[in-house]
């Protein structure tokens, strides 16, 4: 049929073709995503193959590293592993930027960036908690083993998950959530003259020489690195090309920071090379510099379109030296023994390269201010001289003052440019020795960008009529508006529960402490009451019987905790709880079982002695309305537990006599 209006059917043709076409056009656009979200597939399944195939060399790597005696055969599969060990941490994070992205091929900054230096993770092998933990809580504490699976369970998957976080705010709080529990598990399970018996199973980061240690400490210092090293990658993720990227990338860089110093203060026997005093302190140095780059991005940004502005190009080279400073102290750590033996030379040679390229960077702006900028007032001439000055304030001058006329200005100008162009040709002379650099196409994009720049100014600049030789421009001072400053993690800001708080309060209930179950104890009410007076909570603490009274009778001793009220589990009661209870009982009396602290050294209770309370314990906060205790309660500083906490009584906590007739 052809419509009205179209002679011949040519419209119809027409219509027809266009219709085609559009078809076509979809077709084609169905096919081409398609063929995107397959070629993503396909990398990942890639992926996937070379991780298996990269630890399956690990694995041989490291039986042999650990069979053989020879030093020179340990040097070679050493060197083995730590390619094996580089590897692993590019293809993780290949696959961690195929899965976090919906568009992976487009970059997460708009802006040209120079690169920075993220920290892989320590890897770990998995663990069996159920063995020694099931042997602790029926051995020590007495209870039935099989009914805590559920708690071993959701540990051995917390720790599970926590072996490939994700590089965001999530793998940081699940990070830190372990760390907490750890934290609960040292405090509870954990004695200074017996550990748990496992045995702790890491990765080293710079290496991927195996490690193990016995000591849960071991493990809390391992998770802790990892805090440090996750804030590092997500620091280097950042869009820096605008305020709030600089901001955010400064701060993660910060508590990187923070956390290899909370580690390098905190744990002293190190069993692996980037664990150790040296190692730390250079990945300290590492992330504070990396943080004060950060800050000078930021104030670019700020800093106007125009360099008429003579003041701020001056502020801003002054920032640019400091950045360079704190890449000079970097560099001469990372070149002294012992840790120019483990860490990778693609590191030493950026941070070198950073180093001349800032200091270059300086030189351009202090140029810029010269050549471009207004004359100052005479009032600020003083301070601004400064910035051209190797030497204090103090100190006698070693370069010129700043110039006022402009012919002075232009060529002390040159002089800057003069040297911000030797700096930036040796960047790129370092940046091409390194063959892992050379890949880094962002890096040589910056130094050819900043190079060109300062070769155009210079071109300027450049009479042709000048024939005089300029003199050697000063150093920049250093100077910073804001200084970064390590954070160190905030582990009360992800709260859990103690996932054995069925257990009892841990200022009690702990493998630190030998205890006797006694009762049921029948007790009943007489003229005076029951005979006691409770104080404390969780659990409540008799804290004194009348003599020849009902409690007395009954066997109660002043310093027994009450753990359960006719037959109803009481260890995380308040006082209030306990006293309501007795206040309700009739004349039948009630039936209390009371637990008694031994002394170190006491002969162990008999098997009849330690049965568990009636009714077993507790399940839920809901059921008697108890908080359970963060992790600053199982340890007074939540680092790696080696100063144990002291056993204290419940002082200061009100008194009150049993409940009267």
């Amino acid at each position: 049929m052809v419509p009205e209006g179209w002679p011949d059917g040519a419209g119809a043709g027409e219509e027809s073709a266009r219709l085609q076409a559009a078809g076509s056009v979809r077709k084609g656009c169905d096919l081409l995503a398609n063929s995107q979200h397959g070629s993503l597939q396909s990398r990942r399944a890639q992926i996937h193959q070379q991780i298996n195939r990269e630890l399956r060399m690990r694995t041989g790597a490291e039986n042999l590293y650990r069979a053989t005696s020879n030093a020179r055969v340990r040097e070679t599969v050493a060197l083995e592993l730590s390619y094996v060990n580089s590897s692993l941490q590019l293809l993780k994070e290949e696959l961690e930027g195929l899965d976090g992205n919906v568009d992976a091929d487009q970059p997460q900054s708009e802006g040209i960036t120079v690169p920075m230096i993220p920290l892989g993770l320590k890897e770990t092998k998995q663990l069996d908690w159920a063995t020694p933990l099931k042997e602790l809580i029926s051995g020590h504490f007495g209870e039935d083993s099989a009914s805590y699976e559920a708690e071993i369970r959701e540990l051995e998957d917390l720790r599970q998950a926590m072996r490939t976080p994700s590089r965001s705010e999530a793998g940081l709080e699940l990070l830190t959530a372990y760390y907490n529990q750890l934290c609960f598990q040292e405090a509870r399970f954990v004695t200074p003259a017996r550990s748990l018996g496992l045995l702790f199973h890491w990765y080293d980061s710079l290496t991927g020489v195996p490690a193990q240690q016995r000591a849960l400490a071991f493990e809390k210092g391992s998770v802790l690195f990892n805090i440090g090293a996750l804030h590092t990658q997500i620091g280097a993720r950042q869009d820096r090309s605008c305020p709030e990227g600089t901001s955010s990338a400064a701060e993660a860089f910060q508590r990187a920071a923070g956390a290899f110093s909370l580690l390098r203060e905190n744990f002293s026997h190190a069993p692996s090379p980037d664990m150790s005093p040296a190692s730390l302190s250079m990945l300290e140095q590492l992330m504070t510099a990396q943080a004060q780059e950060c800050v000078f991005e930021g104030l670019s940004l700020q800093a106007p379109a125009a360099p008429a502005d003579c003041v701020a190009q001056l502020h801003l080279a002054q920032e640019a030296a400091q950045v360079a400073a704190e890449y000079r102290l970097v560099h001469q750590t990372m070149a002294q023994p012992p840790v120019q033996d483990y860490v990778p030379f693609p590191w030493t040679t950026l941070v070198h390269v950073k180093a001349e390229y800032f200091r270059a960077l300086a030189h351009y702006h202090a140029a810029l201010a010269l050549c471009d900028g207004a004359p100052v007032a005479e009032a600020e001439l003083p301070a601004l001289e400064q910035i051209f000055l190797g030497l204090p304030a103090s100190s006698e001058p070693r370069g010129p003052a700043l110039p006022q006329q402009q012919e002075e200005r232009r060529k002390l100008g040159k002089a800057h440019l003069k040297r911000a162009i030797l700096g930036q040709e040796e960047a790129l002379r370092l940046h091409a020795v390194c063959r892992a650099l050379r890949r880094v196409d962002l890096l040589q994009v910056v130094l050819a960008q900043a190079l060109r720049r300062s070769l155009a100014k210079y071109s300027e600049l450049d009479l042709e009529d000048d024939f005089c030789e300029a003199a050697e421009a000063p150093d920049v001072r250093p100077k910073t508006q804001r200084r970064p400053e390590g954070r160190a993690p905030s582990f009360s800001r992800v709260k859990v529960p103690d996932i054995f708080h069925r257990l009892g309060p841990l200022s009690v209930f702990s493998a630190k402490n030998r205890w006797r179950l006694a009762g049921p104890v029948h007790v009943a009410r007489g003229e005076g009451g029951f005979g006691f007076t409770l104080r404390g909570d969780a659990p409540v603490l008799i804290a004194a019987v009348v003599p020849g009274g009902r409690a007395a009778a009954a066997g109660l001793k002043e310093g027994d905790y009450i753990v359960s009220v006719n037959g109803q589990p009481c260890r995380w009661w308040k006082h209030a709880d306990v006293v309501a209870r007795l206040k309700g009982v009739g004349d039948e009396g009630v039936s209390l079982q009371v637990l008694t602290l031994l002394q170190p050294g006491a002969e162990p209770p008999s098997s009849g002695d330690r049965r568990p309370a009636p009714g077993g314990l507790l399940r839920s906060q809901e059921e008697c309305a108890w908080e359970t205790p963060g992790p600053a309660q199982a340890s007074p500083r939540p680092l790696l537990g080696w100063s144990r906490k002291a056993k204290r009584g419940k002082t200061g906590r009100r008194l009150s006599p049993a409940p009267h007739p």
